[in-house]
């Protein structure tokens, strides 16, 4: 069995592929995660075109923080691999729901792309707009929102722990992370992930990220009293996510 990276009362993290790691973690409540969106937006020799389209100058290599599994054929491969796990590890009426760009390459938008994969397996329940704030990167038509698709295992009612009546489907109340260089790249804001955790799961339940990334999800359903467990294939995220989890135990 698999020695964890990291483990505590409420939070487990494993380093490395998360398909080789999934099958053998059990059933989960909900699948909450932010995989790589496959625009390689963190490659260097693109950020030095964007930098450089927008007058800012030149960029070194030195700024590239390149995620694992992001050029656009790996990260479709990814998310149908992902939607189809889900499908065996949720408990019925359990939830799926993926962060995915509004944007893309190909024939068609990146989130419209990941939608049908996800129905294939799973019963697409609802595209989420995360209006994340002010301008964000883009050529044209730039991205102030990203996509939460949110997908239900089996027929009949879901996981819902909602009693006001009120949830939107627009999330307009969260701002996006502008990250340091010592951050991970692309962060999520940790009351996104609180927001899902709250409607889907409750106390004492499961909740899966395989690809954690720092460990938002992980320390959103810490704060919540979920347990959950993370994945990441690169290790330098797995330690970031430790220290966050250690900083919530203290």
């Amino acid at each position: 069995m698999l020695k964890p990276y990291y483990q505590d009362d409420l939070a487990t993290i494993y380093h490395g592929d998360c398909r080789e790691i999934l099958p053998t973690l059990g059933k989960f409540d909900l699948v909450l995660t932010d995989p790589p969106y496959g625009h390689n937006n963190n490659n260097g020799d693109l950020i030095h075109k964007m930098e450089a389209a927008l007058g800012r100058g030149k960029v070194t290599q030195a700024d590239a923080r390149p995620i694992a599994g992001d050029g656009f054929d790996e990260s479709n491969v990814l998310a149908n691999w992902l939607f189809k796990s889900a499908a065996e590890v949720l408990a019925h009426g359990g939830c799926c729901c993926c962060c995915c760009c509004a944007g893309g390459g190909g024939p068609d938008p990146q989130f419209a792309r990941w939608a049908l994969l996800m129905d294939r397996h799973l019963r697409f329940k609802q595209a989420v707009v995360w209006d994340k704030g002010p301008m964000g990167m883009g050529w044209h038509y730039h991205r102030s929102y990203e996509m939460v698709l949110v997908a239900q295992k089996g027929k009949g009612k879901c996981k819902w722990y909602d009693k006001s009546h009120r949830v939107e489907n627009i999330i307009r109340h969260i701002r996006k992370i502008i990250p340091k260089k010592t951050d991970h790249p692309t962060p999520k804001p940790v009351d996104l992930m609180k927001h899902f955790i709250l409607l889907h799961s409750q106390e004492g339940e499961r909740v899966l990220d395989p690809f954690m990334g720092a460990g938002t999800t992980l320390l959103a359903a810490s704060i919540l009293r979920r347990k959950s467990v993370g994945i990441d294939v690169d290790e330098q995220f797995c330690e970031m996510a430790a220290k966050r989890l250690q900083e919530v135990q203290l």
